[in-house]
C-alpha cells in the first residue's frame, strides 16, 4: 500500500510516500480502507520527533482517518466489512490502509462525507474536550480561544457558538481575522498588537465591558498565554492544548490565588485510551450538532496524499486559516 513513511525524524519535505506493509489486525482491531485523513499541528510534532508518544521506526504518521472497514479482527463486535467509519488513531493514517481499535471507530451517518469527517475528528474531538470537560463551559459565558483559525481554534468558536456563548477568537492578521469571522466569532482580539501582554487584555475587556473571559482556550503558549491569562474573569478557567507558538510558559501560581482562577490541561488521547465511553458520547454529541447545522469543519483543501507537505507547512508557519485534509482514494 502507498503510506508516508518515517525511517527517521524528518521535516516534511524531506519525507516521502512509499510503499509499506498493510496492516494486520489484531484482537479488539479493524482495518479501515482510508479515503480520506485528517491533517492536524500534532503530525508535524510527530514528523520531526517532537511529540510525548512516539512509536518504533519505521511507521506511518496520521491520527484522523474516514473510510471503510476493510478486514475485521478477532473478537470485534458491532461492526462489519463496509462500514463507513471515522477513527482516531495514535499513528497510521497517512496511508491507503490502516489499523484502528474497534472501540475508536464511529460510524458515520450518510449526512456527513468521508471528507468533513476526517475534518471533523480529533479537532472537534479536541475542542469539545477543553471547553466543556476541563474548561466547565456553562453556557452564556464568554470564551476567549487562541488560535481561533486553526483546525482545533475553529472548531472550539463553532462549538461555544452552538452551546450558546460569546466567542472572542484570538488571531493574527486580518485573513485569520476574516475565517474566524466565518465561523461564527463575536470578536477579534489580535494576537500580533503590540505589547501584547497589555493589549490582549485591554481588547478582551473592552468587548466583554471589563467582565474578562470566563474560558481560556489556548493551544498556542509563548507569550500569548502570558497575556491571555491576564484576561481571565474572576473565577474563570483557563485550558492548556499545546505550544504551537513555541516556548511552554510558566506560571506563578500565586497569581492563581488572587483571581481566583484555575489552569488546567488537555491529553485528548487520555480520554480515548482511558475512558472510550465517554469519547463515544461526545462523538455521539457532534453528530447532532452537525445534523442541526451547528457544525461544519472549515475545510480550506483537499489535497492528494503525495502533497501530504503542504499543509504541514502552512501549519509549522502558523498561516492556517482553516482545515485540510488529504485524499487516498
Amino acid at each position: 500500500m502507498k503510506a508516508v513513511v518515517i525511517h527517521e525524524f524528518a521535516e516534511p519535505e524531506n519525507l516521502s510516500v512509499e510503499d509499506f506493509a498493510e496492516p494486520v489486525p489484531g484482537e479488539g482491531q479493524v482495518v479501515i480502507s482510508v479515503t480520506h485523513a485528517g491533517v492536524n499541528y500534532p503530525d508535524l510534532l510527530v514528523m520531526t520527533g517532537k511529540y510525548q508518544n512516539l512509536p518504533a521506526r519505521p511507521f506511518v504518521p496520521g491520527k484522523d482517518a474516514a473510510g471503510t472497514i476493510a478486514v475485521l479482527g478477532p473478537g470485534v463486535q458491532g461492526l462489519k466489512v463496509g462500514d463507513r467509519v471515522v477513527a482516531q488513531v495514535e499513528f497510521g493514517a497517512f496511508a491507503e490502509r490502516t489499523l484502528a481499535a474497534a472501540a475508536s471507530c464511529y460510524p458515520l451517518p450518510d449526512s456527513i462525507s468521508d471528507a468533513d469527517a476526517a475534518g471533523m475528528g480529533l479537532v472537534y474531538q479536541t475542542a469539545y474536550f477543553a471547553l466543556v470537560e476541563r474548561g466547565q463551559f456553562k453556557k452564556g459565558e464568554i470564551v476567549l480561544v487562541n488560535g481561533a483559525a486553526g483546525g482545533v481554534g475553529g472548531a472550539a468558536i463553532q462549538l461555544v457558538k452552538a452551546l450558546g456563548g460569546t466567542a472572542l477568537a484570538g488571531v493574527a492578521g486580518a485573513e485569520q481575522a476574516e475565517a474566524a469571522r466565518a465561523l461564527g466569532a463575536d470578536h477579534i482580539i489580535d494576537l500580533s498588537a503590540p505589547d501584547l501582554r497589555e493589549s490582549l487584555r485591554q481588547q478582551v475587556f473592552a468587548c466583554t465591558g471589563g467582565h474578562g473571559a470566563d474560558v481560556v482556550l489556548d493551544p498556542l503558549g509563548d507569550e500569548i498565554f502570558d497575556a491571555a491569562i491576564r484576561a481571565v474573569a474572576w473565577c474563570g478557567r483557563l485550558v492548556c492544548i499545546g505550544f504551537a507558538a513555541g516556548r511552554i510558559p510558566t506560571l506563578k501560581v500565586n497569581y492563581l490565588l488572587v483571581k481566583n482562577i484555575a489552569v488546567s490541561g488537555l491529553q485528548w488521547s487520555d480520554y480515548r485510551d482511558r475512558q472510550p465511553e465517554k469519547v463515544r458520547e461526545v462523538q455521539r454529541v457532534l453528530y447532532e450538532l452537525h445534523a442541526k447545522g451547528a457544525l461544519r469543519p472549515h475545510i480550506v483543501e483537499v489535497l492528494p496524499l503525495a502533497r501530504f507537505s503542504e499543509p504541514l507547512r502552512v501549519l509549522a508557519n502558523g498561516k492556517a486559516k482553516g482545515k485540510y485534509v488529504l485524499r487516498l482514494s
